[in-house]
């Protein structure tokens, strides 16, 4: 019954009939907190399984001769700097890392944590999302009991304290302040009303309520509010250095692939995966909301053959609030290409970790279709 307990989508029923547990696979949203409170490992899963991890972990320490693991959230994954930065500030000192991010930290169970010090390791590192932050509402929180638990036992073995260290983390809008002209767009925008208007001065974003969505980013006419690591020149300049390199590579047509962090796992974290022979580059974006009609054409105008977005349906997505903006962006968009005559060239489709491969098998299909139209400009297929 601790699996019934902890789901935090309900999605583990239990039948009146006979008293056995159910899944039920539309609200299952594949966050793995169910399997790793498991003690007896009757429920498995399809993604990051406990052998796969570990694997992982003995492959980067003898690659790497990492002597730190550190673990994150996949929607809170700061920069190899920035983790840097935390472990200084926590006055923690590592010679190497080695990094795993997943859906959700409350998925890894402490015998994980225990294999990966057998492994190798001598410290394990979690940055776990704000406890309001989770997008899996309880996984934050589990993990952080989990985790002072394992302290505990290891501190009875005789390991020292810093064996396991915890650190907070979430994503958030930054502003960039000499480029606000105090539109006050944002204010208006922002679905969870984490930004306050100010007098003659740039407005104050309220970190403990910002989600990290990015529809004040969208709002923003000069770019002057971001979310910190999808800041729009830093979108820019990959996706176009990206289509550079694929011409010049000769791959053509070429397609750009924006992904939301929570409605495909597989394809994105594996990195040995051949992105359909080469022709695509797949781009991450906090959610449906942060996908940027701006970003879909000046693609198409600068490299790219096609652009395809793959995003969480209504009832999945893990920032509800404000989606109505993003529908809005999509229609805007759509009128837009349907007078540049680009229309074909732009696939939306919405998926879920559940559906395993669903990304892959709408990638293919929208990389015939570009074949079949051929490169923008009517250059010739490779």
């Amino acid at each position: 019954m601790v699996c019934y307990s902890v789901c935090p989508y309900e999605a583990i029923k239990i039948s009146m009939e006979d008293g056995a547990l159910e899944i039920d696979g539309q609200r299952c949203q594949v966050c793995g907190i169910c399997y790793s409170a498991c003690p007896s490992r009757a429920i498995d899963i399809i993604y990051y399984n406990y052998h796969d991890l570990i694997k992982h972990v003995e492959d980067a320490v003898q690659r790497t001769k990492a002597d730190a693991l550190v673990y994150m959230c996949r929607g809170n994954s700061p920069s190899p700097e920035e983790i840097e930065e935390m472990l200084i500030d926590k006055g923690i000192s590592v010679e190497s890392l080695a990094s795993l991010r997943l859906p959700c930290s409350g998925r890894v169970p402490l015998e994980f944590i225990f294999s990966a010090l057998k492994a190798g390791v001598k410290k394990v590192i979690s940055i776990r999302c704000n406890d309001e932050f989770c997008r899996f509402k309880k996984g934050s929180r589990i993990n952080a009991i989990r985790l002072a638990i394992g302290k505990k036992v290891l501190e009875s073995l005789g390991y020292p304290e810093d064996a396991i260290t915890t650190i907070e983390y979430s994503l958030k809008a930054i502003y960039f302040t000499e480029k606000c002209v105090g539109c006050d767009k944002c204010v208006f925008i922002c679905p969870y009303k984490a930004i306050e208007a100010e007098d003659f001065a740039t407005p104050k974003i309220l970190d403990e309520k910002c989600m990290g969505c990015g529809a004040c980013a969208l709002a923003c006419p000069h770019h002057a509010i971001q979310v910190k690591g999808f800041e729009f020149e830093k979108i820019l300049e990959r996706y176009v250095n990206a289509a550079m390199k694929l011409k010049a590579g000769g791959k053509a047509p070429t397609v750009l692939a924006f992904c939301c962090l929570w409605s495909e796992f597989s394809f994105l974290d594996r990195p040995e995966i051949d992105a359909a022979k080469g022709n695509v580059v797949v781009m991450e974006i906090p959610c449906f909301k942060a996908l940027d009609p701006v970003h879909v054409v000046y693609a198409l105008q600068n490299g790219f053959d096609g652009v395809i977005a793959v995003v969480c349906s209504e009832e999945d997505c893990k920032l509800k609030e404000g989606r109505d903006i993003a529908e809005r962006n999509m229609k805007v968009l759509g009128d837009v290409l349907l007078k540049m005559g680009l229309q074909e060239r732009f696939a939306l489709f919405e998926s879920s970790p559940r559906l395993l491969g669903d990304f892959e098998k709408k990638l293919n299909e929208f990389l015939k279709k570009i074949f079949a139209l051929g490169c923008v400009g009517g250059k010739k297929n490779v």
